[in-house]
């Protein structure tokens, strides 16, 4: 798998390694409308795609993610659907309810393009450095494993905004840090550090050299058995969303041929 979008690279290392730079430098990697797409259609074919044994996700120039570019108000509320476009109803002016369920639509849309990381078969890294903000805090719950550069700062930064986190961050951060530090970084929007966030679980290694790292590990998940990687996280996934240790011995135990055969 090889493609360039206009705010995507993909790259097929050897050993079935891609590896996905949004590339965005000069907005430190904001995610505008085009990189939704192009993002939604990346994580697609890496759905499908049997020559890719494990993914990098990462961010060109100093940034990894800014979040949600907030050029404008206008073109926050644009990609959220509330716009000034609104269907009228026969009675003239806007139609609320209407306004709602286009608003309600979009959200889900943009959810589900982090949600497709938890589809992909293979494990997903994020190497983050720099800022990984708002929608990239999104992004990298959604991955298996985070790295971080030492210079790499986070923030759930909604409140800040205005807004609701609602593209993933509060469904699956307490799952990875715990319910207080989740309740912590996402009422109060603090920066915290590459160092604490590794503290706290977020990431699991603070690297010199966070490419480098990633990629040691991709190669490394990559020569192990593509049936037992793919078992173990469909399983872990499921686990997460149903923590009941007896269901998950009896869908481990209803699934193994299923898994096991793929």
């Amino acid at each position: 798998m090889s493609a360039t979008r206009d705010t995507v690279r993909v790259e097929l290392a050897p050993g079935g390694i891609a590896v996905v730079t949004m590339n965005r430098p000069a907005r430190s990697n904001a995610i505008d409308d085009a990189m939704w797409e192009d993002l939604r259609a990346t994580f697609r074919e890496l759905e499908v795609d049997e020559d890719v044994r494990c993914c990098i996700i990462r961010g060109e120039g100093r940034n990894f993610n800014a979040g949600i570019d907030v050029t404008s108000v206008e073109g926050v509320f644009g990609m959220l659907g509330d716009d000034a476009h609104a269907p009228s109803t026969s009675r003239g002016g806007a139609c609320e309810g209407r306004r709602r369920e286009r608003v309600l639509a979009r959200i889900e849309r943009l959810q589900d393009v982090f949600t497709a990381l938890e589809r992909i078969r293979v494990p997903v890294i994020a190497a983050v450095r720099g800022a990984c903000y708002g929608a990239g805090v999104d992004l990298i719950t959604a991955c298996d494993i985070r790295l971080c550069a030492s210079d790499a700062r986070f923030c759930v930064k909604e409140v800040d905004l205005g807004i609701t986190a609602d593209v993933g961050t509060l469904q699956r951060l307490p799952s990875i840090v715990g319910h207080g530090a989740a309740m912590d970084l996402c009422l109060t929007a603090r920066v915290i550090s590459g160092e604490e966030a590794k503290r706290i679980g977020l990431v699991s290694y603070v690297c010199d050299d966070v490419d480098a790292q990633a990629m040691a590990l991709a190669r490394m998940l990559a020569e192990k058995s593509p049936l037992a990687v793919r078992g173990t996280k469909r399983v872990l996934l499921r686990q997460r969303d149903n923590p009941s240790v007896r269901d998950g011995l009896h869908y481990r135990h209803a699934q193994c041929g299923d898994v096991d055969k793929q």
